[in-house]
């Protein structure tokens, strides 16, 4: 396997790279501490035709790669962990289903608008029982006629105040062995019974929009059904191991930046007349956040590149995201410990990276679940 990026990925990687210097970065501070969704931000991404990365220019994409994608995602998280979250959540999770498993018709109507940058996506999945848990889905989708009524709860769901659509997954019977049936559903954000309400008061990533569904006897057209509703199920999973490869990039960019911070600093700071970063200790602690951020890329990048091939991913997705997330979680810590008081004010950046890192741990499958994933797909018995 080739990891050297070709021309044009190198090419979106600078271009986006310069975009959330530029036009993010500037806004990063006041988007986390107004808790605000930088609409103008993902107005010109649309343009630059970032949120069409992945899928082909025929349904208004770019016509990139995976890998291209989550370079974009890591240039991104490296500026603003909010509006990284948003952007990864609305291609993997709110866009790609429709692309993979959406029939013709659901492509040319609801993925043209998504990956042009007309709208955003989300993707309806945790409720407040079923959360690592997707099998214990309670929403209910029951057919009537050609139409489906809808009824239950999500939590946790990102995007959906601004996006026109959010494709929520539903119980729609049991098969054979007594198992729920789940099925995936496209349904408008003013559909009548919709409720969506973003009142949570988060720890970080305070920039993206979180929310909670509420659908009440929500109706939808048989045709709104997402692929196969046999295969819902499968669907979602699917869906969730791509989503992993982009929250594990979101997690290195996030590291990154606290590396960078840190090591900067380090040449800068003097302590007993020297520069801190001359001191074995502070060495010892760069070197160990530059080699796992280091191996975080290789496993992202082996990922991907399993993904763009049509090779199974499962286990190096996960293996990706448990590793990215954590190693950034550890970076962030250190580099504040770098920093000494200072990196405990908001000033220097360094909390704010510890506050959205640590979602990376928790979003898209937490660490226990991962290695839950991991071990089964290298032949561990199931309980």
């Amino acid at each position: 396997m080739d990891f050297s990026l070709t021309k044009e990925q190198r090419m979106i990687q600078e271009m986006v790279r310069d975009f959330a210097e530029k036009e993010i970065a500037p806004k990063a501070d006041d988007i986390d501490k107004e808790e605000r969704f930088p609409e103008e931000v993902f107005r010109k991404m649309g343009e630059l035709g970032l949120m069409g990365i992945p899928f082909p220019e025929e349904y208004g994409g770019s016509g990139g790669d995976t890998l291209s994608y989550i370079l974009a995602v890591e240039e991104i998280g490296r500026v603003c962990g909010s509006t990284g979250l948003s952007y990864a959540a609305a291609v993997s999770l709110g866009s790609s289903p429709i692309y993979h498993f959406g029939t013709e018709k659901q492509r040319q109507e609801h993925l043209i608008p998504l990956a042009s940058g007309g709208s955003l996506a989300s993707f309806g999945l945790t409720e407040p029982n079923a959360g690592s848990d997707a099998g214990g889905t309670r929403t209910k989708a029951e057919k009537r006629g050609d139409r489906y009524v809808i009824n239950g709860e999500k939590c946790w769901i990102t995007n959906a105040s601004y996006a026109r659509t959010v494709t929520v997954t539903a119980v729609t019977g049991e098969d054979d062995r007594g198992k729920k049936k789940i099925s995936a559903f496209i349904v408008p954000t003013d559909a009548k019974g919709l409720t969506i309400r973003a009142e949570y008061e988060k720890m970080g990533v305070k920039g993206s929009n979180t929310t909670e569904l509420v659908l009440e006897d929500v109706e939808v057209p048989e045709e709104n059904i997402l692929g196969d509703p046999e295969k819902g199920f499968n669907q979602f999973l699917y869906t969730l191991d791509g989503g992993r490869i982009s929250i594990a990039s979101l997690a290195l960019g996030i590291g990154r930046a606290a590396y960078e911070d840190a090591l900067k600093y380090s040449n800068e700071r003097k302590q007993f007349g020297k520069h801190i970063g001359s001191f074995q200790a502070i060495q010892f602690k760069l070197a160990d956040v530059a080699m796992e951020l280091e191996l975080a890329r290789n496993m992202i990048a082996k990922a991907a590149w399993l993904k763009d091939n049509k090779k199974p991913f499962k286990k190096e997705a996960a293996m990706a995201k448990l590793f990215a997330s954590e190693a950034a979680t550890r970076a962030c810590n250190q580099s504040l410990q770098i920093h000494g008081g200072y990196g405990y004010m908001r000033e220097y950046k360094i909390e704010r990276y510890l506050r959205d890192a640590k979602l990376m741990e928790i979003g898209e499958g937490t660490s226990e679940i991962q290695r839950l994933v991991i071990a089964r797909e290298i032949g561990c018995p199931r309980q």
